[in-house]
């Protein structure tokens, strides 16, 4: 029996489809006792993480080891006082450190804070002095311990400071190598289910990131995730494509995987190449396999190899081409099943286990959630209608799964529960299949000659012209139609921006296009404005590019 059943309850209809998702914790739920340490004393043996590198190194942890080593950090930052309540910042790429140190920081009741080693010494400031950070634990690796120290020049507070794999870095103790005379016993320290657990910095389109923070109920609200949607199997081996320092690696990497019984799949790489990835799958036997759509974009242009014991492909985070979507699963056979959800969230929708996937679309509403569409005045829309996805909690207002703040923000974190609901900010339809399709953020829409369009269905269309690298899609003001649709594009290699090129663009999605949503103006840029999660500023595009 998978572990998640000792404080999930599951409900299906006559056709085996799940309809109802409850929970039943202890009010002390804790990953790193109640799920790592039991599934540790009934299967040590079991494998949890499969780990290697483009090194050609390898490691396969146990629950078992990965019990240990967890204890062994614990102690080594509680020696030092890290405890319950502290807050770590830990940047440690896809090294296999991570795990143990995510599970020692939840055994301590400290607060886990994610961060990516792309950051530069301005985002490290922000971040350890907005979450006054009492420890940082980092890579060797990228100039990350260079410009930690950098950013703490202008911070008062200095936090302890560690390093994986290195003696060499002046300032930072040595993790790996303390932990390896350290106990592995840990003495269980009491916490709450609802006490802060994870704290993720997310990039809107303006402002400073924000801290968002969850639970100690998070993980179990990921059981779907890895279920229902990604189908990682008990004894399976999965493989998300994340670096940790993103809401994505929680999704993929650690919390519902293994509470589901399945191995996590770790490839430690810094330059994406698809052949290496497939490489990994087929060597090691993976047999689910999560990555963004950028990813099989890669794979469908090389050429996807032959994966014969992968039995199952999602994916999330931005809008998949339908002919990628086609390519794929004409050539391995496997539909790609896509997802939705945010940083303050877990799966909100998706093509879940029993459903027939369907190109382009986010699938149903996850059986955890209650989902409605609503206009920008509160009220529900008519099918086929865009309406903002919100989430409406349970009658005892306890939405497991849901932030449960934003970092010194309680103004912010009231505003997007204003009404009582949950406002997400993003903009989705249903089809009169009772499937729902993602149309960008809620202002995002554009309204032209009286329709609403989102930008989604145009930018889809675009990436199917061989010239168009990346692309986004906005609404300028126009006196005829009161916004026109604007392409701004990113060429890919082997192309130059000419006036020719402009026409057969808009002539290509034209043609494939209802005319209320033609392209009347294209843009060339030579890049495009992002966020440190690699997501296109429209807002940014939209102050360049407003003209004509």
């Amino acid at each position: 029996m998978s572990i998640y059943k000792k404080y999930c309850r599951e409900h299906f209809d006559e056709q085996g489809i799940l309809t109802k998702f409850e929970f039943a914790y202890p009010e002390n739920f804790n990953f790193g006792y109640d799920v790592v340490d039991e599934l540790a004393a009934e299967f040590p043996d079991k494998k949890a993480l499969v780990w290697c590198n483009t090194a050609n190194e390898e490691h396969v942890f146990t629950f078992a080891d990965i019990q240990k080593n967890s204890n062994r950090v614990a102690n080594v930052l509680k020696s030092k006082g890290i405890k319950k309540g502290a807050r770590v910042l830990v940047v440690l790429k896809r090294h296999y450190e991570y795990w143990f140190v995510a599970v020692a920081l939840h055994k301590l009741g400290a607060v886990l804070i994610p961060a990516t080693h792309m950051l530069t010494v301005k985002d490290f400031e922000h971040r350890i002095s907005a979450s006054r950070a009492d420890a940082i634990i980092c890579t060797p690796q990228n100039d990350v311990p260079e410009n930690i120290k950098a950013a703490l020049k202008n911070i008062k507070k200095a936090p302890l400071l560690w390093c994986v794999q290195s003696d060499g870095m002046d300032g930072f103790a040595n993790l790996t190598k303390e932990m390896q005379t350290a106990d592995d016993i840990f003495e269980r320290v009491p916490t709450l289910a609802t006490d802060p657990m994870l704290m993720y910095f997310t990039s809107g389109t303006t402002g400073n990131p924000k801290g968002v923070i969850h639970d100690f109920t998070y993980p179990l609200a990921h059981v779907i995730t890895a279920k229902y949607w990604q189908q990682a199997e008990d004894n399976g081996l999965h493989f998300t494509v994340a670096e940790t320092g993103w809401a994505k690696a929680s999704w993929g990497k650690l919390y519902g995987q293994w509470l589901v019984g399945s191995a996590v799949m770790v490839y430690d790489f810094d330059n994406f190449e698809p052949k290496q990835l497939t490489n990994i799958i087929n060597r090691y036997g993976v047999t689910s396999f999560c990555a963004p759509p950028t990813v099989y974009r890669y794979l469908v242009r090389k050429g996807v190899p032959e994966m014969p014991k992968l039995r199952h492909a999602s994916t999330a985070g931005e809008k998949l081409a339908t002919e990628v979507f086609k390519r794929f699963t004409e050539r391995t056979g496997i539909p790609l099943c896509e997802g939705y959800g945010q940083t303050e969230t877990t799966l909100l929708m998706g093509n879940l286990k029993g459903h027939t996937p369907q190109e382009g679309s986010m699938g149903t509403i996850s059986p955890m959630y209650h989902i409605e569409l609503l206009d920008k005045k509160g009220n529900p829309v008519t099918q086929g209608e865009i309406g903002e996805v919100v989430i409406v909690p349970p009658e005892n207002g306890r939405q497991v799964g849901v932030f449960c703040g934003y970092l010194d923000n309680e103004k912010q974190y009231k505003h997007v529960w204003r009404g009582g609901v949950y406002h997400t900010g993003d903009a989705a339809w249903q089809d009169e299949n009772g499937l729902y399709w993602f149309h960008g953020r809620f202002d995002d829409i554009i309204k032209t000659g009286g329709f609403r369009v989102g930008p989604y269905e145009i930018e889809d269309v675009l990436m199917e012209h061989p010239a168009v690298g990346e692309c986004s899609v906005i609404g300028i003001p126009d006196k005829l139609r009161g916004q026109a649709i604007k392409a701004v594009i990113l060429l890919g290699k082997g192309y130059s921006p000419t006036k020719e090129l402009e026409k057969e663009i808009k002539d290509f999605c034209n043609s494939k296009l209802a005319e209320y949503k033609w392209i009347r103006f294209v843009e060339f840029v030579s890049e495009m404005p992002k966020t440190i999660s690699e997501k296109i500023r429209k807002t940014e595009l939209r102050k360049a590019y407003s003209g004509q």
